[in-house]
């Protein structure tokens, strides 16, 4: 097994999800920006975990969450990201592990505990983080595996962990691996305040590392510095081989350096409960597809296959397979 292709290799958050529901008034009264995502110091997380609501626990963290939708898309996913060894570590490596996932990552001696976000659900669907990163922000150099980098078609790092200085040389390290190994280096923007706070550095590392750019709209309006969809297609060629846009219910466009940009249309879930988790499903769905060389009008439309099942329940993993579900749509 050692040896085996991963399709995408993670390097991320690890981090440990509860989500609640909420109204807007609980948000207020605890200064969480609604449908964004903010940092937060251990006590404000007891704080803010005490009041809230009944929830659901689970391993979570942005790239995680995709490469468990790749490993139910039927591929082959690993993972990097620091936890720490406590209970809540142990909980986050035996669900990613138990999905077939590669996560070999020697957790935290010493130091802050494992990472957790607090996600509030309103009923719009919106989700407001906030979140603790404890142990997870501390991913290091060492921690990257280069076997595991050289063996991932895609290595796929989330915007979040950018804003950790440590994490970013890790970033430029597994790059630099890819690269010298012929592979792919994917990155998800995460986040427009995230974008906003490291505009000139996220440039730099786009366009001297990153071959797929993954954002949803807001995010991209920030990086590209205007609201224009023309302007912007014109500069993510600029700036990346290819760049995949999220625009909710209008679907997405895949922007190639070279050719026309492909308009997917969205796919329509059975019902919209949570949208926590579908930017996650669909990079996980482009990058799957692409990892196995299928064309731009097929990755994008599994990435919103993927997207459509995550937002029709609780939680940011897939309650369906989605490989059956892909296949009956004729994706796979």
């Amino acid at each position: 097994m050692i040896s085996a292709t991963i399709d995408v290799l993670g390097v991320g958050n690890a981090i440990v999800d509860v989500l609640a529901q909420a109204d807007d008034a609980f948000l207020a009264s605890h200064s969480i920006a609604k449908g964004g995502m903010i940092l937060i110091d251990e006590d404000r997380a007891k704080e803010i975990y005490a009041a809230m609501a009944p929830g659901v626990e689970m391993s979570g963290g942005s790239a995680a969450n995709s490469i468990a939708c790749v490993a139910s898309l039927g591929g082959r996913g690993g993972f990097i990201g620091k936890v720490a060894s406590d209970a809540l570590g142990e909980i986050f490596r035996h669900d990613l592990r138990s999905l077939g996932v590669a996560f070999d990552t020697a957790p935290l001696g010493e130091g802050p505990g494992t990472a957790r976000c607090l996600v509030n659900v309103t009923p719009d669907a919106q989700r407001s983080m906030t979140t603790y990163l404890g142990a997870a922000g501390l991913v290091a150099p060492d921690d990257i595996d280069e076997k595991m980098v050289e063996r991932a078609e895609i290595t796929f790092f989330e915007g979040y962990l950018f804003e950790q200085p440590i994490a970013r040389q890790s970033f430029v390290k597994a790059c630099e691996v890819a690269k010298r190994a012929g592979k792919r280096a994917a990155l998800t923007l995460s986040d427009a305040g995230v974008v906003d706070r490291q505009h000139g550095s996220l440039v730099s590392f786009i366009n001297g590392h990153v071959d797929i750019l993954l954002a949803n709209e807001q995010e991209a309006r920030t990086l590209f510095e205007t609201d224009d969809i023309g302007r912007i297609e014109e500069k993510a060629r600029a700036l990346a081989p290819l760049t995949a846009v999220t625009m909710s219910e209008r679907g997405s466009i895949l922007i190639p350096r070279e050719g026309e940009t492909v308009r997917i249309e969205a796919a329509k879930p059975a019902q919209l409960v949570d949208t926590t988790g579908a930017g996650d499903a669909y990079a996980a769905g482009v990058l799957f597809a692409l990892a196995r060389n299928f064309d731009l009008a097929t990755a994008g439309a599994i990435g919103a296959l993927a997207a459509a099942e995550v937002i029709s329940h609780f939680g940011a993993r897939p309650q369906k397979p989605l490989r059956e579900l892909a296949s009956s749509a004729g994706l796979l």
